[in-house]
């Protein structure tokens, strides 16, 4: 039986290709609008997506949490400055990366010591660092919901349930 955490990385890679399918129907200007909303534009929404994923696939890889934010960090300006189709390959690149990585875990109730640079250190599982993943994403995924509405388009539903019947 699959790990439910491994169920929602696939639940995860379905939604933000969902989202980013839907923002390939929209005028090319949609994705990158300066607006006052959640971030100045959705472009800077979807990196922000790419590269904290790229940061907890570095960080269950064996990176420190501190190493890992600051080697994402850098690559900030250069993510954001990618068009859409140019981050969908991205994506698709760091899910396959994600997807190596866990599907030659033994364990996913693995037990690693996150030293978070901002408070302090935690005794986290592989699967609950998974979990955070994907919270995060769909965190953000509503924020390019609202913004797509606050420009006058509909976005597309990416709930877990519907994804039950992908």
């Amino acid at each position: 039986m699959t790990h439910p955490a491994l169920e929602m990385y696939d639940y995860h890679v379905w939604a933000n290709q969902t989202m980013l399918n839907r923002l390939k129907e929209l005028p090319q200007d949609v994705y990158n609008k300066e607006i006052q909303s959640v971030f100045s534009t959705i472009s800077k929404a979807i990196a922000h997506i790419y590269l904290v994923d790229a940061c907890w696939l570095d960080i269950i890889s064996g990176k420190s949490m501190r190493e890992a934010m600051a080697d994402s960090a850098q690559l900030t300006a250069g993510v954001e400055s990618k068009g859409l189709e140019e981050m969908e390959k991205m994506y698709v690149q760091v899910s396959e990366g994600f997807k190596t990585f866990l599907n030659q875990q033994e364990d996913m109730e693995k037990r690693i010591m996150l030293d978070n640079p901002y408070t302090r250190p935690r005794d986290t599982s592989l699967s609950e660092m998974v979990l955070q993943v994907v919270n995060h994403a769909t965190y953000h995924r509503g924020n390019i919901t609202a913004m797509l509405r606050q420009m006058g388009y509909a976005s597309v539903m990416t709930e877990y349930a519907l994804f039950w019947y992908s």
